[in-house]
């Protein structure tokens, strides 16, 4: 198929996608139910290796196809280990255990240099005006300038259990944290709490199998399923859960999630 098609009279859309965790078809499959075009913004939040069988195949695409990509946590253990050309015996255990054991194998044990200096140059967040694209939160405590890759890339409860929004002009969009572990979610739905949606599904999780686009200009989610090959089409209006930040259990923040 081709990613990128040719513009037709449609107005150009931001899709924003979330955790792919290596499941290449099935990115493939929800794709092809956006069908994006050449005018399109295409937007990942992170975690697009690890777990699932084709993490290679994702990052080439992903690459190739030039669309925009926030770095995630499942980058960052990959680039703490072979990033800085000396391998930790530790954190290759730990990536190994966290999901790296598929992303060496889609890789036949060789990461390519291009691929590793390109994660490296992924940024933390994304601000689109009115969207503010994030692989995992913010602290709320501290301010922007303060931050770096273990608040953008790892955080959880501080930032679910906020009650008051982070922004006041701009929503936050984030994957890394799988939805239906916040309190009143179900399997597939779309997580949201003071100032941010969550919408990382789980596309590798036996309980959902759910990869999720949305389309910020239409209102409107795509969903592609792992394990059954379903596609599902929804205003967005109908797919979010909202959760009680007061209900929600702690627990650790970082490394390794």
């Amino acid at each position: 198929m081709h990613i990128v098609k040719t513009a037709h009279m449609t107005k150009n859309r931001r899709i924003v996608i979330g955790d792919v965790h290596g499941h290449y078809d099935t990115l493939i499959a929800l794709l092809d139910s956006i069908s994006p075009n050449s005018e399109d913004e295409v937007y990942f939040l992170g975690d697009l290796i690890d777990r699932g069988p084709k993490s290679a195949e994702v990052v080439d695409l992903v690459m190739r196809n030039q669309f925009h990509c926030l770095r995630g946590n499942h980058e960052e253990m990959l680039l703490d280990v072979v990033g800085t050309g000396e391998v930790s015996i530790d954190l290759y255990q730990s990536w190994l255990l966290s999901g790296g054991h598929a992303t060496v194998d889609s890789y036949d044990s060789k990461i390519p240099q291009e691929h590793i200096n390109w994660m490296k140059e992924l940024p933390l967040y994304l601000d689109l005006g009115d969207f503010w694209l994030v692989h995992a939160g913010v602290d709320p405590k501290l301010p922007l300038t303060q931050q770096g890759a273990d608040q953008f890339c790892w955080i959880r409860d501080d930032f679910h259990t906020t009650n008051k929004a982070f922004f006041q002009d701009k929503l936050i969009i984030t994957g890394h944290t799988i939805t239906f572990t916040l309190p009143g979610v179900k399997p597939g739905q779309i997580a949201a709490g003071k100032g941010w949606l969550d919408i990382e599904t789980g596309a590798y999780h036996h309980h959902s199998g759910w990869m999720t686009a949305v389309d910020l200009n239409q209102h409107k989610v795509y969903q592609a399923n792992s394990f059954d090959g379903r596609i599902r089409i929804m205003p967005l209006g109908k797919a979010i859960a909202k959760v009680d930040a007061t209900k929600i259990v702690p627990r650790r923040m970082r490394k390794r999630a």
